[in-house]
């Protein structure tokens, strides 16, 4: 276990800061790795970096779909098999690393569509941008912001993804308000997220890796549908994948962890 915390006594910034540096870490280490250097490698849930985006759920022809240098292994699922994208759609993807969902959103939502990643880490914007240009996709951007503020216009997108990123987030409320915000009437929220299905041990809350690494700062389900809800969101559905445990026990070896978090399938819509 690393430093002890009590997210109930942090500054929100404090938190941001944390997992702002854990990220941009796994992002400078990347490009490391593409340049043919050796670079410790760590994913966002702890353990080694895996890219296998198969066993979150991408089929083979998404997880190949995607620039090389993309798919950092980040996620907690597959929110493009709730998204229902079509063509000519705005997307936007909270938290979008080095733009694994995005680019396979350019892909659905095609030329007369346009993709937002929005990401609070300059290093994984780097590797976004170089990875969109590398690929020659003109719709599709990466703006830096935070997912509580996000730099985006009101009632101006059709769909939202996010892969395991606002549980990462101090002020989940505020994100759900946000994405409120910039959806149009009858967008969609679709999200791959780690939820808990019961308190998880002091410990583990406790515990600054634990927290950047996806884990510490899972809502439990109910208090998700009353943020969801709490912010106008209708058709709330939250469904946890029992299939997850065989992942989220690496996260955390030893602890249990699986028996109070799994990856859920998170979709709602602005009325």
């Amino acid at each position: 276990m690393n430093t002890p915390i009590d997210l109930n006594t942090l500054p929100a910034d404090a938190i941001r800061d944390q997992v702002r540096q854990r990220y941009g870490r796994i992002a400078l280490d990347a490009v490391a790795a593409d340049s043919g250097c050796c670079a410790p490698q760590e994913r966002c849930c702890g353990g080694e970096l895996s890219t296998d985006a198969e066993s979150l759920g991408y089929s083979k022809e998404q997880a190949d779909a995607a620039p090389a240098g993309a798919n950092l292994g980040l996620g907690c699922g597959n929110p493009h098999a709730i998204a229902s994208l079509r063509p000519g759609q705005t997307v936007l993807d909270l938290g979008s690393g080095a733009g694994f969902d995005c680019f396979l959103a350019v892909r659905e939502v095609g030329p007369t569509g346009s993709v937002i990643g929005v990401d609070m880490t300059h290093e994984m914007l780097a590797k976004a941008r170089a990875n969109a240009r590398k690929a020659g996709h003109a719709n599709v951007e990466f703006r830096l912001g935070e997912i509580e503020a996000l730099p985006v216009a009101d009632n101006s997108v059709d769909v939202i993804l996010s892969n395991c990123v606002i549980n990462l987030s101090p002020d989940k409320p505020r994100v759900f308000r946000e994405a409120f915000r910039v959806l149009r009437s009858g967008g969609r929220l679709a999200v791959s997220d780690v939820v808990a299905t019961a308190v998880l041990p002091a410990d583990v809350r406790a515990d600054w890796g634990a927290y950047t690494g996806c884990m510490a700062g899972a809502s439990l389900i109910a208090d998700l549908e009353r943020m969801l809800q709490g912010a106008g969101f209708v058709s709330v559905r939250i469904e946890p994948k029992d299939s997850s445990r065989s992942f989220i026990r690496e996260w955390l070896p030893g602890s249990r962890v699986e028996d109070f978090l799994l990856s859920a399938a998170i979709s709602a819509v602005k009325p």
